[in-house]
């Protein structure tokens, strides 16, 4: 079986590894940390705001723990 693959790689030009096979493979990684990054950035603001509106009603039970 490895005899194949290797028959394979030989046969297979160097070019078309990288742009058929690497290039798509790094931009998809890319694009999806640049997707997950965007979520956890609206994530984290609405925690913010969660956090805000807390405050404005009194004390959170996380602050009046950390108080004592």
């Amino acid at each position: 079986m490895s005899s194949v693959l290797a028959i394979f790689l030989q046969e297979l030009p160097g070019p078309v590894l990288i742009l058929g096979i690497f290039l798509p493979v790094t931009l998809l990684l890319l694009l999806l940390i640049a997707y997950f990054r965007i979520k956890l950035m609206a994530v984290e603001e609405q925690l913010a705001q969660m956090s805000g509106h807390q405050n404005k009603f009194g004390s959170s039970p996380h602050k009046r723990m950390r108080q004592r």
